[in-house]
């Protein structure tokens, strides 16, 4: 009965820990604010802004909203993309409670959870090792979370380049920025049209970033973007009836382009959970 117990607990702790690892996506950029040249037509403003989004390589963010199955999420992180993916995220989720995630040297890495800790004889840290999927695999790959980890959350901001009736609704302030308002609705359909004539690691970045919605069942959405005046995204929301519920998330840029380190927790802290499957399926 205690090892049932005990098995029990541990497969719900690694559950709800893969849980919060899929929720973690980013975005990015800010600035000194403006308006776009009269000249330019809205649509012309929104596919400059997601022009630009391809030079970024590193930034920090807050995302706030809901998520199916998830229910209401907050998280503030920071991400880079060059010379290799690292991220860092400290989340609060309705379903899951508070978690810090981080991803660094091909391991992604779930702590700041008491409840995990119980269920780990007391370390605080649990390791996917995302290296172990192949060469090949990449971070993309269909291990728990490991998808929506390494998505670069720019190519998201860059989504409403993909839509047909960019409208602009007007000037705003996000973040003390002055910012332009544009708003459109984009299927799945559009969205990758749009990304024909990217570049071939752009197209590819920006349709991994669609995975998550097809999954979610998330087939149309409205999409805001606020540019500012180095014609970057401010900030920018989606939202759309998924299949498994409300999607609703907003992403503020707080900056770009500025260092991001991100370490792995100390060994000692760490359980790893390829060697707690182990466990499992042994009992």
């Amino acid at each position: 009965m205690g090892i049932s117990v005990r098995r029990s607990a541990r497969t719900r702790t690694i559950g709800a820990a893969l849980a919060a690892v899929a929720l973690a996506a980013g975005a990015v950029s800010c600035s000194k604010g403006g308006d776009e040249s009269p000249k330019m037509t809205p649509a012309a403003a929104v596919a400059k802004a997601a022009k630009n989004t391809e030079e970024i390589t590193s930034f920090r963010y807050r995302m706030k909203g809901e998520m199916p199955e998830a229910g209401n999420i907050e998280a503030e992180a920071s991400m880079r993309t060059k010379p290799d993916i690292a991220m860092s995220m400290k989340m609060t989720a309705a379903t899951e409670g508070s978690a810090e995630i981080r991803l660094v040297d091909k391991a992604m890495y779930i702590g700041g959870n008491p409840e995990l800790a119980k269920e780990m004889d007391g370390k605080k840290w649990m390791k996917f090792d995302l290296s172990s999927l192949g060469k090949d695999a990449g971070l993309g790959a269909t291990a728990p979370g490991a998808g929506q980890a390494d998505q670069n959350p720019a190519s998201m901001s860059s989504f409403l380049n993909g839509a047909k009736d960019v409208k602009k609704v007007g000037t705003e302030t996000v973040e003390g920025v002055k910012t332009t308002h544009y708003s459109g609705d984009v299927t799945l359909a559009e969205l990758k049209a749009s990304f024909k004539d990217a570049d071939k690691a752009v197209r590819e970045q920006r349709e991994k970033s669609t995975e998550q919605f097809e999954k979610l069942g998330l087939d149309k959405f409205t999409m805001d973007m606020w540019v500012d005046g180095e014609d970057h995204a401010k900030q920018f929301r989606m939202r759309g009836d998924a299949t498994k519920g409300k999607f609703d998330m907003t992403f503020t840029f707080l900056d770009y382009n500025k260092p991001v380190t991100v370490e792995a927790p100390p060994a000692a802290e760490t359980a790893d959970l390829a060697e707690m499957m182990k466990e499992l399926q042994s009992s």
